[in-house]
Order: structure tokens, then sequence, then C-alpha cells
């Protein structure tokens, strides 16, 4: 935002202040109102600077309560929360003296945001462990989310501000952490916006490549839709139906993933908008009069009945509601159609705080059981840090499998989940017990894929317990943990009966029971923990004799090492401790070039720290690259290159045409003729007048190579070339 005269400052705010009071739902009483202007009041009087009010600061905070209000749709106790928060952060002011002005609500919302400023204040989020605090705030009150989610909403459209590095980890930890919550919470708007804008700051020239090409398709787009929906809307008309329409183009994001995963270009997706219907019925006329609008189009258009969506009968469990179908419109062009009420579209924006403007809404238990669920998972979990932050990634993407127990009630679970979580789901120890079910009146074994419609009973046995490959097939973060955490009790009631059978060993051999003596033993086996090395013992892994060997022979000394002087071992230069430099002097740190990608000198990179093969290196918009940096931030090095290094980098290309005779003459010549590019292979095939392949190339940077594919662009016949990524592994 431009910097504004002091003058200009005070009618702003005071719109801005009008607006929120307006927006806020639940303002009731004079109380509401005075218990909201004694926050503000508190908050205006802690934003000053050299005696003089921070204007700035008190707009942010205003910004970010008509997010809340407008946005989301929370009421007063957020409002106040949100005031609040940053007074508290600064220590202006205490909890203890929140809760005497504002009570135990507000007091435990402010205290679960000001744990999370915490969490970022200390390191970054993407650690393992801060994630695990992080949901732990979560799950005390769903408003902490909420306002949270709102403050980095505003972040993100402040962003402009930032340097591109922290505009880039800033999208890094959108992607990751806010999108999937915006997405559980069922805030669509919000979670579209995240995308794009994430997208923005992470890959700009594709992001500005693809909005582009929808500003110069608008007006082609617009007509099109106004040709597809008047023979529905002339018919809607006639039969007296009240609606309105709205069209939306899919977010720059969503029209990027289904780019790669057709591996097809812009032009060629033809679905890139949908066409809603919102109709106007309330009570027990929704579902009919959905039915009745789906009908019509139908009639009209032929319709896709492998598209029909039915979130009408069986709500997804963020709370939203539609039907949805694909129909062929004019010209043989797939249109997406939404069709649902003005109760279901408002929850389908505003997600779960639209609930509680329409009592019964079919997602607040819903909601409320996974908080609780979430709330039992990490208080149960002290070690395992990192298989919990992958296993909750998964529980909040977006598909759903819907079954049913033998009494008919509907359990929702993730996608690809197993007959084996279904039990887990019912209840921790019906998932211990587990020995298989009746799916449908057949027998299934644990690893049974859910389907939805499924109806399972659990076959349960009395000695059955949990075995470590179950987490081979389960993916609920609840099954998946309740099997680790038998697996560690287990292990470390193994662990006890290997120190005992080792500490009385010890004795009769007249050897101290000491730490020196332990780690002695845990160098040799190359353990870690002294834990695994009293496991190992009690299964029997290490023989007693074994052990008395090892213990009784002499250390060998260390032999001294003489490094020749007119040798010289250097450390890379570095900038700062989480910068892995790529430099040709760089031979004490172990790290390749990942082959999906193949970078050059000059590319957007990151490193990838893999398990036994060093530090991977990508470039930055490969597949790959982006699904690590989405399931293992945490495993990510920022990488940078520091000069030429190696004198030529081995590159991919691709190439489509129109089959020529001596095309592969003309790549050859042109190639050989590149003082900066030698050719290392070339495969070309070519069928009915089109031909394709890929050429390897070696190159000395991206300047050089993007020199190289515009000449290759402009040879007779040929129609595209593109750097190979390859799908995900």
């Amino acid at each position: 935002m431009k910097a504004l005269e002091k003058s200009q400052y005070r009618p702003l705010i005071l719109s801005k202040y009008t607006s929120v009071l307006k927006s806020c739902r639940n303002l009731i009483s004079s109380e509401d109102i005075r218990q909201i202007r004694q926050a503000f009041k508190i908050a205006i009087q802690n934003e000053t600077i050299s005696e003089q009010l921070d204007y700035g600061e008190i707009l942010k905070i205003l910004d970010i309560t008509l997010i809340i209000t407008q946005e989301i749709g929370l009421g007063r106790t957020s409002i106040i929360c949100a005031m609040l928060h940053k007074t508290v952060e600064k220590e202006m002011l205490s909890l203890q003296q929140v809760r005497e002005m504002f009570g135990d609500k507000v007091w435990q919302i402010i205290k679960g945001l000001k744990d999370i400023s915490h969490i970022y204040a200390t390191q970054r989020i993407v650690n393992s462990e801060n994630f695990r605090k992080l949901l732990l705030s979560f799950a005390e009150d769903i408003r902490v989310q909420l306002i949270f989610l709102a403050e980095k909403l505003h972040a993100l459209r402040q962003a402009d501000a930032l340097s591109a590095d922290e505009q880039k980890q800033l999208a890094m930890e959108t992607s990751y952490i806010y999108i999937p919550f915006a997405h559980r919470l069922g805030l669509y708007n919000i979670k579209s916006e995240m995308e794009d804008t994430a997208l923005r700051y992470s890959n700009p020239h594709i992001y500005k490549e693809i909005e582009q090409k929808l500003k110069d398709s608008k007006n082609a787009r617009e007509a099109y839709i106004a040709e597809f929906i008047a023979p529905i809307t002339t018919e809607l008309d006639r039969r007296g139906i009240k609606y309105k329409m709205k069209y939306r183009t899919k977010t720059i994001a969503s029209i990027l993933n289904k780019m790669r995963k057709s591996q097809v270009e812009f032009e060629e997706i033809y679905d890139i908008f949908a066409v809603r219907f919102i109709i106007d019925s309330t009570g027990e006329n929704e579902k009919p009069d959905c039915w009745r609008v789906y009908s019509i189009v139908t009639d009209k258009y032929t319709p896709n009945p492998q598209r029909l969506r039915d979130w009408i009968s069986v709500p997804k469990s963020n709370g939203y509601e539609s039907l949805q179908t694909t129909v062929l419109g004019p010209r043989n062009r797939w249109v997406e159609v939404q069709i649902r009420t003005e109760r279901m579209d408002e929850i389908a924006e505003k997600g779960f705080a639209a609930h509680w403007k329409y009592k019964g809404g079919t997602s607040d238990s819903v909601i409320e059981n996974w908080l609780n669920e979430l709330r039992e998972i990490l208080e149960s979990n002290k070690d395992n840090a990192i298989d919990l932050l992958d296993d909750m990634k998964i529980n909040l993407q977006d598909k759903e499998v819907h079954v049913f127990t033998p009494k008919g009630d509907l359990i929702t679970l993730q996608a690809g989940a197993t007959l084996l979580d279904f039990a887990y789901a019912i209840h921790t120890n019906i998932g211990g017990k587990c020995v298989g079910g009746i799916v449908n009146d057949r027998n299934e074994t644990l690893k049974y894929v859910l389907k939805n419609g499924d109806q399972i009973s659990i076959i349960t046995a009395a000695n059955q317990q949990p075995k470590a490959d179950w987490l081979n097939f389960t993916v609920t973060s609840k099954a998946r943990n309740k099997i680790r955490q038998f697996l560690n009790e287990e292990i470390n009631h193994q662990a006890d009966i290997g120190k005992e059978m080792l500490m009385r060993r010890f004795k009769n051999w007249k050897i101290e029971f000491t730490d020196e003596i332990i780690r002695k033993l845990m160098h040799h086996y190359k353990y870690k923990f002294a834990l695994d090395l009293y496991h190992g013992v009690a299964i029997g892994k290490h023989e007693p004799s074994e052990i008395k060997e090892i213990l009784i022979q002499p250390e060998e000394k260390p032999s001294s090492i003489t490094i020749p002087k007119d040798i010289k071992v250097e450390r890379p230069r570095k900038i700062d401790e989480d910068v892995l430099l790529i430099d040709k002097n760089v031979d004490n740190v172990d790290y390749k070039f990942a082959r999906c990608c193949n970078p050059v000198y000059g590319d957007d990179i990151i490193g990838f720290v893999s398990i036994g093969e060093g530090i991977k290196v990508h470039r930055r918009q490969c597949k790959n690259a982006q699904e690590l940096m989405r399931r293992y931030p945490y495993r990510i090095v920022k990488t940078q290159w520091t000069n030429d290094g190696a004198t030529s980098y081995q590159t991919i290309l691709n190439l489509t045409g129109k089959g020529e005779g001596n095309i592969i003459n003309k790549i050859t010549e042109l190639i050989a003729k590149d003082p900066h590019a030698t050719l290392r292979a070339i495969s070309i095939n070519s069928s009915e007048g089109l031909f394709d392949g890929n050429i390897t190339v070696l190159i000395d940077n991206t300047e050089h190579l993007d020199q190289l594919i515009s000449r290759l662009k402009h040879l007779s016949g040929i129609l595209k070339v593109n750097r190979h990524d390859s799908m995900l592994e």
C-alpha cells in the first residue's frame, strides 16, 4: 500500500472500522460493540512509534479483521482476538489481562495465536517438530486456525514488498500448510487466491504466461458462455425457476496442474471455466430443485456419466454441497456445470464458518470430530514428528471415500484408505485386533482398498496385534499413529529386557556397566541410540560371546594422515548456513544433478537431501522438485551457483514437427556450428507426416541453451522445442 499523508489515514481508518462493525453478523448488544471498541482502543494505544501512531499497522489490523468478517464470516470474539493478537505478542498486554477484560474464550484463542507466533519466531515452520506444535495450537479452537489463515492471506496480498527469496519462502509455506488447511475448512475462495499467489511468486514466468493467455482469450470465452447458457436460461425462465447464474475461470494454478497432468498446452484445455446455477430454494425443496435444474441442463447438452458428482446427497467432509456434471456444449467443447442453492453457495465460498449462520449444517460435527482426532494424535506423539508431518499432509488432501458400517452409519475417509484404516476409524482396539472383514457380503483382507458405497463389517481376533508391515498399506494418520505407537511401546519393552540382559552379563564378566562401554558397542554396531542396541540384544541379534570379545579387545589407535603441502583443501564459500553453493571447488559435499530435469548453470535450483545419495540438485520448476518441496520441505536445501563450475552441462530437448526426410541432418548441422553446444545423442520417431523425438546436448549455461532452442525453433519443419521434464517418479 502506498504511503499516505497523515490527514488521509484518519478517514480511511474510520471507514474500515465502520465496515468491520457492519460486516460482523453477531453484534447484537451494546456490550458487544463496547468490547470491540475497547479492543480497538487498546490496539491503537499500543501501536505507537516515538509518540506517533503507526497508522500502517492499524490499517493492517483492520484489513485482517475485514477478511475475518467479510471473507470468512466470523464474529465478535474473533474480531477482538485479531485486534489484540499483536499487542499481546509484543507483551504490551498480558494474557491474564485479556482474560480479566474479555473472558476465557478470547484468552484461549489469543494464547493459541501467541504460541503460533512463537513457533514462527524460533525457526522455519516447515521444520517437522514446529509443524506438530502448530497443529496443536490449531487443535485448541477452530478460530485459531481461521484467524491465522486471515493473517497469512493478508501477508500474501502485501508480499510484493518482500524480496524474491522471501516471496519464494512464503509461497512454499503457503503451498505446504495454508492451502491444505484452507481446503480442509472449505474456504474455496481463499484457497484459490492462495494457490494463484503462491504460483505467482514461486514460478513468475509461467504464471504471467498463463495470465496473459487468459486475458487474450477472455472475449472469446465470454461469447462462448453466452451461447452455452442461452437455451438453459430460456427453459429456466419458462418454468419460473428463480436462479442466479455465475461463471468462474479456473485458477491459473489449477490450469497449470491440468496442463502438466494431461501433458497438453494451454490452447488444448477446453474446460478452463465452470458455469454455476444458484437456485433460490430452501429446506426440503433444495435437493429436488437442484435435480430439476440438472435435468434441464442434461436435456439441452449430453452429460459425461463419468463426471457426475453428487455432493448434495453425501457432502464433502468440509461441508461442501453441490451437484456437478460436465456436458458437451456447442462445437463439441466440454463445459463443467455446478448446481447449488444460495445456502450451499455461501458454504462453498466461506466454508466452515458459514455453517454457524445456517443451523443444522452438515459439517459441524465432522469438523469437530476431525479436530478431536487431530488433538488426540498430536498429544500422544512425542518422537515421530517427521512421520506425523507426512501423514497429516496426506490427511488434508482433496479426495475422499464414503463407506458404511453394518448399521448404515456413514464413515468418510481419505481416498486410498484400506479396510484396516476403516477398522482404526471405528476404534483403536478394533484396528489393533483386526484380521480382515466382510465387504458387501464378501470376505476381504486388511489391504482391501475401500470404494464409495462399501458396507463393511470388521473381523477381529484376540491374539492379533499391530505389525510393522501394516504401515505399508495404511494411509490415515490415526491408523498409522496408533500402529507406530504400539510398535514403539513394544520396542521400548524389548529394550528394557535387553538392557537387563546386558547388565547381568557385565556383572558375570566383571565389567562395569558405564556410558563409555555402551558407546563403544554402539559405535561398533553403528547404532545412533542405545535403545536400538538394547533391542538388538533382546531379540538375539548380537551373541553375548561376540559382545564380550568386542569389549576385551584393545582399541586401535587411529593412524595419522599426512596431507601433502602442495594440496590445498577448501570448503566452498558460504553465504549462509542453509545454502549449498554449486562450485567447481566443491569436492567435499556429496551432490548430484537430478537426471529427471538436468539442471544447467543459470537455472533456478534447489537441493534435496536424499537418503544414501547425498544432495540431489533439481531445477525449481521440475515436477519432481515441486512434489519433493510439497512432501518434504524440511529436507530442502537452498542452492545457488557461484561460477561456471564444469565446462558444460547435459540436458535433453524434446522436439515435435512436420516430418521432413532431412530433419536429422538439419539438427546436427545447426548444433555442429554452435561453439557452446555438443550433440551427445539424437532420437527421432516419425509417423503420418509428423515426428517427435529428443536430443541430448552438452551446454555451457541457460543463456546459450535459450539461444540454441530459439535457433532450433526457426528450422523449417520444427513446430515445438521444449526442455525435457520427466513425469513424477
